[in-house]
């Protein structure tokens, strides 16, 4: 398992992240069953970095989501400098 960068997930294409994302959260599954059964994991980090990865995935996929909802913000007036004219 590889660490994922930020930079790395959102150049990601959106099927692609969605493709990594059920890789990690399959693999996830099969860590944390090996765990409960009481085995020792290859790697005892590896858990940790999965649920890493899969935060950053759903991070970026949360961001976009959000992106889209978001009602564009009104442009502002300028505001003139000083008081009341004289």
């Amino acid at each position: 398992m590889v660490l994922l960068r930020m930079k790395e997930v959102r150049e990601m294409a959106p099927d692609a992240r969605l493709a990594k994302m059920k890789e990690i959260q399959d693999e996830l599954l099969h860590e944390r069953g090996v765990a409960a059964m009481g085995g020792a994991p290859h790697s005892p980090g590896q858990i940790r970095a999965l649920r890493k990865n899969l935060a950053r995935l759903l991070t970026v996929i949360g961001e976009e989501r959000r992106a889209k909802l978001a009602p564009k913000p009104a442009p502002r007036k300028a505001k003139g400098k000083g008081g009341a004219p004289t």
